[in-house]
């Protein structure tokens, strides 16, 4: 079998050519077992294995450098560089990750996770080797669903100002999660179906090279920006720009790829090779649904089914439903996501409101400021975003819906820990980075009951405001205590005395918990629901401080900035007779694993929680 003789990199040099086609068909094998059991990225990289494969032929790695833009498409350069063993602990804690990490090996020289990235990184490389008098080459690897990025653009603008080699591989799958979208996928796709041009090149050169001073003639119209390309490509954007632009090539063709690469290593300046793949290529059901395989849960390989059987609604199956409702009962909202309609739950949303839906692709910037205007020119947008990736549009958040007042709804998903997607992915700054703006409100839905009451409530809100939710089962708990929204008013759920918990989202299932152990410990405990991270409650925070000695905040974000911070810093301003201690995650960035386990390691898990509330309490009492 051609896929035991790689064990570390380069092994793949010493595989004869005869046997490319029986090494990639191993490695899909591969990869679809092991994801089959841990879960990950399965269509990316199920599409990019040829591609990986001519990379690692044609350069020498680690002394060469390749960027992986996101990340996600990177799992065969793993096999390739010796990392076989790790996929049995892919992505879970402690095991190797599901994205380049340059700790996990000296072939990954930048860490990524979010879109549009590489070729800004490669650049930097490229600068670096070339003020150190290095003679390394660089590679970024870029998606054409990256190319909706705008920092995608302001990199391209950059390279084409090199004067030595730098390689952006394209990889053009037409799709990014979900199916490609805008101008740049339509000019793609012209570039794609013109094979009259890619004929006629080689044909040209072909018979340029039988005839006397053929080749010279050849090189002299590859050299010129108005050569053959201009002549059936009109406006070709990348030559236009100043990048030497090869291709397409059909990125499932060894022999192909060899060669293309070998020619861009030979480009003084940027170069940009455009590669067609498959996305999900070689695994019936991933070509079929390539956005489900994108990241995958652990599934069956005959079928593609999942092996867990979902029971109940996930957060955003709660907001799917309401923001149907929503859109029924009034024509002014809205729906904007940044290439994520299913992952956000939008989809229902984008079928029956079609003229309403906007996919603006991996753009978040763009797609708050569009927002922004939305809700200038008299609608209610609500841009459905995860939270990771909303750090990317703070600028836009502060600088255009925040100074106008604009009434844009941000519903954050997947915040908190997300879990295997590790540190690039961890929803756990939004509460910090949000509430630092002025004119920004913030709310925590404790169920999936308070998620629809609390989006309903948004969108009749005059200004910026966020509601952020985690990932996952939606808690159906405490229905009991579904009480009308109040502007910056806490919910207190059960009022006793001495110790006082204030959580917030997530944490208020796990507050329960806690509450639960300190009475069976002894312990009298009122337990509040703080809804409202900004502005806070300060009423309750007075009132809890006549007959409580502990105040303790709960929070799934870092401490920096949180909720926590903000009740402490009001307690001390007011001098009020009561201890705080603040539970939140600590100052640092999570890594990846399971969630249930990323809690107990951050400690806010409810037993760690009850230790330290009761090691506390007997300090203050």
């Amino acid at each position: 079998m051609a896929l035991e003789k790689i064990n570390q990199v380069n092994d793949i040099k010493n595989i004869p050519p005869e046997e490319y086609e029986i090494l990639a068909a191993e490695i899909r094998e591969f990869l679809v077992e092991k994801i089959s059991q841990t879960g990950g990225h399965l269509a990316s990289n199920l599409g990019v294995v040829e591609l990986t494969m001519a990379l690692h032929l044609c350069f020498d790695f680690p002394k060469d450098k390749v960027v992986w833009d996101v990340g996600h498409q990177s799992y065969t350069h793993k096999l390739l560089t010796g990392r076989k063993a790790g996929f049995d602990e892919l992505r879970k804690y402690g095991g190797m990750s599901g994205f380049p990490k340059r700790k996990e090996s000296d072939c990954d020289c930048f860490d990524t996770g979010h879109s549009s990235t590489s070729v800004s990184a490669g650049i930097g490389l490229v600068a670096a080797r070339d003020l150190l008098g290095g003679d390394e080459h660089v590679i970024s690897v870029i998606g054409d669903g990256a190319l909706t990025g705008g920092m995608a653009y302001e990199a391209l603008n950059n390279a084409s100002r090199l004067k030595k080699n730098f390689i952006i591989v394209l990889n053009d799958n037409n799709m990014s999660i979900a199916e490609n979208v805008g101008g740049m996928s339509e000019y793609l796709n012209g570039l794609r179906t013109n094979e009259a041009y890619t004929s006629f090149k080689t044909n040209l050169e072909h018979s340029l090279h039988k005839i006397p001073g053929g080749i010279h003639v050849a090189n002299q119209l590859k050299k010129t920006k108005s050569g053959i390309k201009q002549l059936f490509i009109p406006g070709m954007l990348f030559e236009n720009m100043g990048i030497t632009y090869l291709g397409p090539v059909d990125g499932h063709d060894m022999e192909k790829l060899l060669d293309v690469f070998q020619k861009a290593k030979r480009v003084k300046g940027s170069v940009l090779v455009h590669i067609l793949t498959k996305k999900g290529k070689g695994y019936a059901p991933a070509e079929r649904h390539p956005a489900r395989f994108h990241g995958a849960e652990p599934f069956e390989i005959e079928t593609g089914v999942p092996k867990s059987k979902r029971k109940k609604a996930n957060y955003q199956d709660v907001f799917s439903t309401c923001m149907v409702k929503l859109g029924q009962r009034n024509d002014k909202v809205v729906a904007i996501t940044a290439a994520m309609p299913d992952g956000t739950g939008l989809k229902r949303f984008k079928n029956m409101y079609p003229d309403r839906f906007f996919d603006v692709g991996i753009a978040e910037e763009h797609a708050v400021t569009f927002a922004a205007g939305l809700a200038a020119g008299g609608a209610r947008p609500i841009f459905a975003v995860y939270s990771s990736f909303l750090q990317r549009a703070y600028d836009q958040v502060l600088h255009d819906v925040c100074i106008q007042n604009l009434p844009v709804v941000f519903a954050i998903d997947r915040a908190g820990l997300v879990g295997s997607d590790g540190e690039t992915h961890q929803g756990i700054f939004d509460l910090s980075y949000l509430s630092s703006i002025p004119n920004m409100q913030i709310m925590a839905p404790k169920n999936k009951w308070e998620l629809s009451d609390m989006l309903k409530f948004a969108v009749e809100f005059e200004g910026p405001i966020a509601l952020r939710y985690p990932r996952g089962e939606a808690y159906d708990g405490l229905k009991e205590f579904r009480r009308p929204i109040i502007y910056g008013k806490s919910e207190v759920i059960y009022e006793e005395e001495d110790i006082a918990l204030l959580a917030v989202g997530s944490m208020v299932k796990t507050a329960e918990q806690v509450r639960k152990n300190l009475k069976a410990a002894g312990y009298s405990c009122t337990l509040v629901n703080g809804r409202f991270v900004k502005p806070i409650d300060t009423d309750v925070l007075d009132e809890l401080a006549k007959e409580h000695k502990l105040l303790v905040t709960m929070e799934e974000n870092v401490r920096s900035g949180g909720y926590g911070e903000k009740v402490r810093d009001y307690v001390q301003e007011k001098e009020l007779p009561v201890k705080v201690l603040n539970i939140a995650i600590p100052d640092e960035y999570v890594e990846h694993g399971n969630v249930s386990l990323l809690y107990e390691e951050v400690g806010i898990d409810a037993e760690s929680v009850t230790k330290r509330v009761i090691g506390k309490y007997i300090t203050v009492k």
